[in-house]
């Protein structure tokens, strides 16, 4: 049985920022890093900065780059789940971005595994960093898994989503996100969704100037957060967590297809973003 679940739509007001971090877990490299975006009534741009997973330099360069400003949603690429406990589980949200999926795409790493326990902790370690700032602004969507507006991402899957023919790239699961970022950059895809989220702006910073795989990921994930902000998102999950995805409309009709046999075969949900206004 699917359940499509309309979100309703809140809005966006017309100045604010979001966050999105790339969870690492490396103490010796910088292979973390965290994007805040933002935008006013003219433009759209956004400042990333890497960092160790270590404190306290992990706390010192997220508060750094979240500033004062107030947050309308903060996106982590790491498994959450609303206590921020350890999760230890093979997920729905997993399951249903692996099934039918993996060939085209790949798959999110399951919480179940020794990695998947690691980037856990790192993730709840961010998550809990982000709300002591005590900057994000309340939880509305659809899918909350906290009473603050905290999403998990899952870069890979939220851009293989949106591509038509993902068969046609040599891609491998260590350059899969950055052939995916980079088509869809070059393609304008990827411009085209944020612009649709904030319309009538000029976006400052281009998504073809950012090179650095980690940084690739971090925006992706402040645009997964601007979803959430907007109300214009997707997502598949439970109660162990949810991983937002891009709009129903963004969405290419094959992904959405295996998706909905997905939630069919195991009874679970996809939950369906607003109708794009006409």
């Amino acid at each position: 049985m699917t359940k499509a679940v309309v979100q309703k739509r809140e809005g966006l007001a017309s100045a604010g920022s979001v966050l999105g971090i790339d969870v690492g877990c490396s103490r010796r490299r910088r292979s973390s890093a965290v994007c805040r975006l933002d935008w006013d009534k003219q433009k759209i741009h956004w400042t990333i900065a890497r960092f160790r997973a270590a404190e306290p330099e992990r706390s010192a360069t997220i508060s750094r780059i979240a500033g004062e400003t107030p947050l309308a949603c903060a996106a982590f690429d790491g498994p959450l789940r609303s206590d921020l406990e350890p999760i230890g589980v093979y997920r729905v949200a997993e399951r249903m971005l692996t099934r039918r999926l993996q060939p085209l795409i790949g798959k999110p790493g399951q919480s179940s595994t020794p990695v998947g326990k690691q980037l856990n902790c790192h993730a709840n370690e961010c998550a809990k960093v982000v709300l002591g700032l005590r900057k994000i602004s309340p939880a509305r969507h659809r899918t909350a898994i906290h009473a603050k507006a905290i999403v998990e991402a899952f870069p890979s899957s939220f851009l293989g989503l949106m591509i038509a023919e993902p068969h046609l790239f040599d891609a491998q699961r260590q350059n899969r996100s950055d052939i995916f970022y980079v088509h869809l950059a070059k393609t304008g895809v990827l411009t085209r969704l944020i612009s649709e989220l904030l319309p009538d702006r000029g976006l400052v910073d281009i998504f073809e100037a950012v090179t650095n795989h980690d940084d690739r990921a971090a925006v992706v994930c402040a645009l997964t957060s601007l979803c959430v902000a907007a109300g214009r998102y997707s997502s598949v999950g439970d109660r162990q967590g949810w991983i937002i995805l891009p709009p129903r409309d963004f969405i290419q009709p094959w992904a959405w297809s295996l998706l909905v046999e997905n939630a069919e075969t195991t009874r679970e949900f996809v939950f369906e973003d607003t109708q794009r206004p006409r």
